[in-house]
């Protein structure tokens, strides 16, 4: 089976070595520069209305796309992303025992992960990934605390310590321009799904869009409206605002060129296991309990927003580390120690690793 190009390589040795050949069997000279000018012209008008023949052009097409090397690619990096969060969290005792230092990594003795050669960036690595690039990060505190972990991992513990009293503000946005590398990072508070929903239009308003957006909202919805089904249809909005920032619609029809264009790398940051004896007031372990969780993930799973279950967003899975971290990595049931969103950064740069296909 043959693509284009090859087709193309074909007309040209037809046209050139059938009149040669026609020659060396004594046809006279006119014959030969008439043959050779119908077989051109025959070749040259096939060539322009292929397109218009969609059986052939379909042909053409479906040649040209069944090369293994590209098939076996697209199925590695789809496995891969479905490893990413393949991670098991440990602990290891200071001297007097009185404190520990908790660690994370994946789990090597898997084939598929050491296949997929997932990487623990460092700064110099994230900070080449990242060079250039807009950033914007939106939602509640679990949000907040994944820029916290990206931009110690950019910056370094010390700068980071100079930055650390901005970001945490109480319920206000923050933005940071790292001149060193040209990132931009926009942290926008956003604790409701209608706020993200709101952004989304934003966007699509001003035609600019981030090359990396990370979003998350549940825990001020569950607390403060405490109805899953509102929530729900909330995600199935956003669901619907987001779709024309990417490159293709779900019916797969090209949208807007600027969307082709800028697709933005997105993320959902998922919320963590609750541990309903460690909230620190009567209200949240009242409405934040283990069933009201598991109706809130259902909607979540329902609306087709993240990957994992048919829709667009690659679903940072702060439940599943949080729960893997165990009890002993959360002080007040809902808020985890840095180790959880370090471990969700480097997952959403790994992710991005495999979907530009590059390798640090």
């Amino acid at each position: 089976m043959l693509g284009a190009v090859q087709l193309g390589v074909l007309a040209a040795c037809i046209v050139l070595f059938v009149p040669m050949g026609m020659a060396g069997w004594h046809l006279s000279r006119n014959k030969m520069l008439f043959f050779s000018g119908a077989l051109f012209i025959t070749l040259a008008v096939g060539v322009h209305l292929t397109p218009y023949f969609p059986s052939v052009s379909s042909f053409i097409s479906s040649s040209s796309e069944m090369v293994p090397s590209v098939a076996v690619a697209s199925v590695n990096r789809e496995s891969c992303i479905s490893l990413l969060h393949d991670i098991d969290f440990h602990y290891q005792e200071s001297e007097n025992n009185d404190t520990s230092e908790k660690y994370w990594n994946w789990i090597g003795s898997k084939q598929g992960v050491v296949e997929c050669d997932f990487q623990k960036l460092s700064r110099s690595d994230a900070s080449e990934l990242l060079n250039g690039s807009w950033v914007a990060v939106a939602g509640d505190s679990q949000a907040r605390l994944m820029v916290v972990s990206l931009l110690e991992l950019v910056l370094g513990t010390e700068k980071m310590d100079n930055v650390r009293g901005d970001l945490f503000k109480r319920h206000s946005d923050y933005h940071i321009m790292i001149d060193e590398i040209g990132l931009k990072l926009d942290f926008m508070w956003a604790p409701y799904v209608s706020n993200l929903t709101n952004l989304m239009v934003e966007f699509r308003a001003k035609k600019s869009y981030p090359d990396v957006f990370m979003m998350g909202a549940g825990l001020w919805d569950m607390l403060h409206v405490n109805n899953a089904t509102y929530y729900g249809a909330s995600l199935k909005m956003l669901k619907d605002s987001v779709m024309p920032l990417l490159p293709v619609t779900s019916e797969f029809e090209f949208v807007d060129k600027e969307a082709m264009v800028r697709s933005p790398h997105m993320f959902w940051i998922g919320m963590p296991t609750l541990i309903n004896a460690r909230l620190n007031t009567e209200e949240k372990r009242a409405k934040m309990n283990d069933a009201m969780r598991f109706a809130y993930d259902e909607e979540l799973y329902k609306s087709k927003l993240v990957w994992k279950f048919g829709g667009p967003l690659l679903l940072l899975d702060i439940h599943l580390l949080s729960n893997r971290c165990g009890e002993q990595c959360s002080v007040d049931g809902m808020h985890y120690d840095k180790v959880v969103y370090e471990a969700a950064v480097h997952i959403l740069l790994n992710a991005l690793l495999i979907k530009s296909q590059q390798k640090l």
